[in-house]
C-alpha cells in the first residue's frame, strides 16, 4: 500500500508540539487555572480602568470652547468639579496601563504552558478596552481642533499652508476657538491626503464640532483595525508570537490613548506605511512581482502624504530589493527610477487633486515653532542659549536653538545611512531599518511628543528586534502614557488642582489593587471542585 505523502510544515506555519503521552504532571492543571484566572481579572481590571475614562472624560476631556456639555443636568455633572474627573482618569489610566503590564507578562514568561490569554481574547479585550475611550470626548491633545480648522480653511478655498486658521476663519469661529493658543496662527504642517480627507469631512459637518470630532474618530478607528490586521502578517515574516506582536502594539496604552482618544493622524499615516510594506515583501523572501511592489509604494507614498517622515521607508525597500534582484548597476537604475516615478506621480496626484499644489512643503517646517521639552536638540539650544546668557554674551537662546537643531541633521543622515548599508549588506530588514530609521528621526529632531514614539515603535514591534528592546519598550509605553495630562493643552489649572487631582487618582489605583490582590487571595483558597479525570487520549 501507498501512504500519500504529507507536505512540509511552511516557514510560516506555527511550530508544533508533540501531544503529551500520559496524564498531566501533578500541579499542571492547577498552574494553568491560575493563569487563566489571573488573565480574567487583569482583563476586569482593564476594562473598569477604560470605563472610568471614558466616565471622566466628561469632565476631564479636552473639550473645545465653549464646553457642549456645560448646562446639562447629567452628562455636565463631571465637568462641575474638574479637580474629581481628573482624579478618576488617572485612576482609571493607572489601571489600563496595569493590566497591559500584566498580560504581556504572562505572555512573555518562560516556562509556561499555554499562558493565557490566546490571541483571539487578546483581540476582544483590546477591543473592550477601546469602546469607552471610543465613546467619549477626546482626552490628551486639542490637535483634532487643528485639524478640523485646517481643514474647513481648505474647504473655504483658503490655501491653509498659507496662514493660520485664526487668519482663515477668524478668532471667534466655532472650530478655531478650541484651538490652543500656540496652534492658531499656525499653518498646517500636514500633507495633502490628510486635508483632503478632512475636507470629505468639513462638507459632512460643516460648523459642528461635535460631529467632526466623530467622524475623525471613525477614520481613526479604521487605522486602528487596518493595525490590527497588518501586525500579525508582519510578524509571522519573523516568526515571531502574534498574539504578543498584537499585544505590545495595537492594544498598547500609547494607542489607546493617543489613536482611539486622542485621535492623532498618526492612526492613519502608521497603519497605510506597515500594509504598504506588508505588500511589498510578501510572506516570503523573494522578489514579488512588479505589482505588489508598485501597490505597496503607492500605499508608503500614501502614509507620506500624510505625514512626510513615512517616505524613509521607500528608501529602505528600494535597497532590499536591489539586494535581491543582486546588486547590480542595472539593479540600483530600474529601482530607484521605478520608486522615484511612482512616488512622483502618487504626490502629485494628491497635490492636484486637493488643489494645493506643491505648497504643503513649506508647511514642513511648522512644528519647530513650538519649544519641546521631549527634544534633546531642543533643549541643549536652550542650554547654549542660557550659558551665553550668564557669560555675559547676551540672549542668542533663538540662535542657538536653531544652530543646534541644524547640527543634530548630521547624526540623523549617519544613523540612517549605518540602516541603507546594514540593508545592502542584508543585516538589517527594511522593516526594521524603517522604524529604526524613523526613531532616529523622532529623537533627534526637534519636536518630540509621545504619541511621536508610534513611528518606531510599531514597526519595530513586528521583527526579530522586539525580544532585544521589549523591556523598553513596556517600560517606556508604561512612562509615556501617563505623562501628558487628560486635558490637553492650554487647560488654565489652579496651583493646587493638577498635583491633588494626580494624588487622589494615585490613591484610588492604590485601593483598586488591594481589592485584585484581596480577589487573587480568595480565588485561590476556594476550593476546587473534583473533576472526573480525563480519558486517555
Amino acid at each position: 500500500m501507498v501512504t500519500p505523502e504529507v507536505a512540509p510544515p511552511g516557514r510560516d506555519d506555527p511550530p508544533t508540539r508533540p501531544a503529551p503521552s500520559g496524564p498531566p504532571p501533578a500541579g499542571t492543571r492547577p498552574a494553568r487555572r491560575g493563569l487563566r484566572e489571573q488573565a480574567r481579572i487583569a482583563r476586569i481590571l482593564g476594562l473598569t480602568g477604560a470605563i472610568l475614562m471614558g466616565i471622566s472624560a466628561l469632565g476631564s476631556g479636552a473639550f473645545p470652547v465653549p464646553n457642549p456639555l456645560n448646562g446639562l443636568r447629567l452628562i455636565g455633572l463631571p465637568s462641575r468639579n474638574v479637580t474629581l474627573a481628573i482624579a478618576v482618569t488617572y485612576a482609571g489610566l493607572l489601571m489600563v496601563v496595569t493590566a497591559w503590564l500584566w498580560i504581556a507578562r504572562m505572555l512573555t514568561a518562560r516556562g509556561a504552558r499555554h499562558p493565557a490569554p490566546e490571541r483571539r481574547e487578546l483581540g476582544r479585550t483590546a477591543m473592550l478596552w477601546a469602546a469607552p475611550l471610543a465613546l467619549a470626548p477626546p482626552m490628551f491633545s486639542k490637535d483634532i481642533y487643528s485639524y478640523l480648522a485646517q481643514s474647513a480653511t481648505l474647504a473655504r478655498g483658503i490655501d491653509p499652508y498659507a496662514i493660520g486658521p485664526a487668519q482663515a476663519l477668524g478668532i471667534d469661529d466655532p472650530l478655531v476657538r478650541g484651538i490652543p493658543t500656540v496652534w492658531r496662527d499656525t499653518p498646517a504642517p500636514y500633507g495633502p491626503l490628510f486635508l483632503g480627507l478632512g475636507r470629505g469631512i468639513t462638507a459632512l459637518s460643516g460648523e459642528n464640532v461635535v460631529l467632526g470630532i466623530l467622524e475623525h474618530r471613525v477614520l481613526a478607528l479604521a487605522g486602528v483595525a487596518l493595525l490590527v490586521w497588518v501586525l500579525p502578517r508582519l510578524a509571522s515574516r519573523f516568526d515571531l508570537d502574534a498574539g504578543l506582536v498584537l499585544w505590545l502594539g495595537a492594544a498598547n496604552p500609547l494607542v489607546l490613548f493617543h489613536m482611539v482618544s486622542g485621535i492623532h493622524n498618526e492612526s492613519i499615516m502608521l497603519p497605510l506605511l506597515l500594509l504598504g510594506l506588508w505588500v511589498v515583501l510578501g510572506r516570503d523572501r523573494v522578489v514579488q512581482p512588479w505589482w505588489r511592489i508598485t501597490a505597496g509604494a503607492v500605499l508608503i507614498v500614501a502614509a507620506a502624504s500624510v505625514k512626510l517622515p513615512a517616505l524613509l521607508a521607500l528608501g529602505f525597500v528600494g535597497v532590499y530589493l536591489v539586494r535581491l534582484r543582486g546588486g547590480r548597476l542595472a539593479d540600483w537604475a530600474v529601482m530607484t527610477a521605478w520608486l522615484s516615478a511612482v512616488a512622483a506621480a502618487v504626490l502629485t496626484f494628491f497635490s492636484l487633486a486637493t488643489g494645493l499644489g506643491f505648497n504643503w512643503v513649506r508647511g514642513l517646517s511648522a512644528p519647530s515653532v513650538l519649544i519641546s521639552p521631549m527634544s534633546i536638540s531642543t533643549n541643549l539650544g536652550l542650554l547654549a542659549g542660557q550659558v551665553g546668557r550668564l557669560a555675559g554674551l547676551g540672549d542668542h537662546t533663538d540662535t542657538t536653538m536653531a544652530l543646534m537643531r541644524g547640527l543634530f541633521v548630521i547624526p540623523i543622515a549617519i544613523v540612517v545611512v549605518a540602516l541603507l548599508l546594514g540593508c545592502l549588506r542584508g543585516t538589517v530588514d527594511p522593516v526594521t531599518g524603517t522604524g529604526a530609521g524613523l526613531g532616529a528621526v523622532v529623537l533627534l529632531g526637534p519636536v518630540v511628543h509621545p504619541w511621536y514614539l508610534f513611528w518606531a515603535l510599531l514597526p519595530l514591534v513586528a521583527t526579530r528586534a522586539m525580544p532585544l528592546y521589549r523591556r523598553g519598550l513596556l517600560l517606556l509605553s508604561a512612562v509615556l502614557a501617563v505623562v501628558v495630562p487628560p486635558t490637553g493643552a492650554d487647560f488654565i489649572f489652579r496651583g493646587f488642582q493638577l498635583p491633588l487631582a494626580i494624588v487622589a487618582g494615585v490613591v484610588m489605583f492604590a485601593l483598586s489593587l488591594l481589592v485584585v490582590a484581596r480577589l487573587l487571595r480568595t480565588r485561590a483558597a476556594a476550593p476546587q471542585p473534583a473533576r472526573d479525570p480525563e480519558p486517555a487520549r
